[in-house]
């Protein structure tokens, strides 16, 4: 038996092996036992402080009513105040919600900035609703947390769905339920509108913290990231600045799937004019210059890099199968199962793990909130700046520990989050 498989029988925890909470929690104990966290701690980490579920019912703009379901899960707040995502998605689920807020746990640890680690979500379908729609699901959603969030407990950011109107919704709706408006109250949420108290580089700042991370790594492992070509799964808000920014640093696109389709050109695509495409039609599908792929022509693409930036867990054992890559990045959180993981691994592919990735938009969440806090706007230079100079500490730390280790560095971005989570444990102790 191993370890992971201990705290869950001690925990009455069900160990099924196609559970997303528990492939996450499986990795993290295991990293856990390897810097030799102490029991207790990992009875702690094993389960989330607060899980919050709630239904609401919203009218719809012909009259009728629906009834919604709403989740946000604390996983802990040993290191700071609570933060993670709010996701609008049809596949919300509990476990989904418990496993992101862990790993937002693990990214801020590893990042080393003042948060703990939360997520959200509500479980429905964005596009079949209309503005007017959305913005009653979120301003009835945050009304359900408002007791459960806060500017110094819990912070909340866009995600899979959301964006920073989300964001202003929430927002506006908070400092409206409280009495008085106090002056902190938009820090409630990052991700806000620059307007409305955002942060220049927001939008961008996942897509850029991967390349600034990209960019330090890939030369030690022999690749020169202006000579690489890559292909992209997802064309969002991740995906398309991933592809903009890599692109203006010489890369080459040659191939992108997303829910519309696949398509490729293996001279390259430009990812400006598809980030077009995509805004006026929903989609990649149908852009111009491309051949359009089956699912498995475009994973069969050589490319150097093969970088997820859509959902959870959409590269499997069989699709780790037909990729043709050097190095796996992920910018999409959890992309990849464990089977597809220990492939890759035995196949030679370096994987660099999300929570060192895709950390690039919690720091500058990080940044709003902290510019929130002393009402102060920092110039775009100013955030790119000290983006880059945590990415690269971030990575360079990863990197140490896996020499340290001799391990991949998944395990090795979980082992350093882990050993500062418990730093902090020791040094605070454990209440009463």
């Amino acid at each position: 038996m191993t370890n992971a498989e201990r705290i869950f029988q001690e925990l009455d925890m069900s160990p099924q092996s196609d559970n997303i909470y528990i492939q996450t929690m499986s990795e993290i104990l295991l990293a856990a036992d390897r810097v030799k966290v102490p029991r207790r701690l990992q009875l702690i980490l094993a389960q989330p402080k607060k899980e919050v579920m709630v239904h609401f019912p919203v009218q719809m703009e012909d009259g009728r009513y629906e009834l919604f379901k709403g989740y946000r899960v604390q996983h802990n707040n040993v290191v700071g105040p609570y933060k993670g995502g709010i996701r609008y998605h049809s596949e919300v689920s509990l476990d989904h919600i418990k496993a992101l807020a862990a790993l937002m746990t693990m990214k801020c640890a590893l990042v080393r900035l003042p948060f703990g680690g939360a997520k959200g979500g509500v479980k429905i379908t964005p596009r079949k609703h209309t503005r007017t729609e959305l913005m009653r699901v979120t301003r009835r959603f945050t009304s359900e947390l408002r007791a459960n969030i806060g500017p110094d407990y819990d912070i909340p950011a866009p995600d899979v769905g959301t964006d920073a109107q989300t964001m202003a919704w929430m927002a506006d709706t908070y400092i409206n339920l409280k009495e008085p408006a106090f002056r902190l109250g938009g820090s409630v949420v990052t991700g806000k509108p620059l307007a409305f108290g955002g942060s220049h580089g927001r939008g961008k700042a996942t897509g850029q913290g991967l390349v600034f991370v990209v960019a330090e790594l890939l030369p030690e492992m022999g690749y020169r990231l202006s000579e690489s070509s890559f292909s992209l799964v997802g064309y969002g808000n991740v995906g398309s600045w991933t592809g903009r920014l890599l692109a203006e640093r010489g890369a080459t696109m040659r191939a992108v799937l997303d829910h519309t389709g696949a398509i490729g050109n293996p001279e390259g695509i430009d990812p400006v004019a598809l980030a077009m495409h995509v805004e006026e039609t929903g989609g990649v599908a149908g852009f111009a210059g491309t051949s359009a792929l089956s699912p498995d022509e475009f994973y069969q693409t050589e490319v150097d890099l093969f970088i997820p930036a859509a959902l959870e867990q959409m590269i499997d054992a069989r699709v780790a199968r037909l990729l043709k890559c050097k190095v796996l990045i992920e910018a999409a959180n959890a992309p990849v199962t464990p089977a597809a993981d220990r492939h890759l691994t035995e196949q030679g592919v370096e994987v660099l793990p999300a929570i060192l990735c895709n950390s690039g938009g919690v720091t500058v969440s990080y940044f709003e909130w902290k510019q929130n806090r002393q009402a102060e706007t920092w110039e775009l230079e100013v955030v790119d700046h000290q983006l880059q100079k945590l990415m690269v500490e971030t990575a360079r730390r990863v990197k140490q520990m896996a020499e340290e280790l001799g391990c991949d560095m998944r395990t090795a971005a979980y082992c350093s989050a882990l050993e500062y989570i418990g730093s902090v444990y020791s040094l605070r102790g454990i209440f009463p």
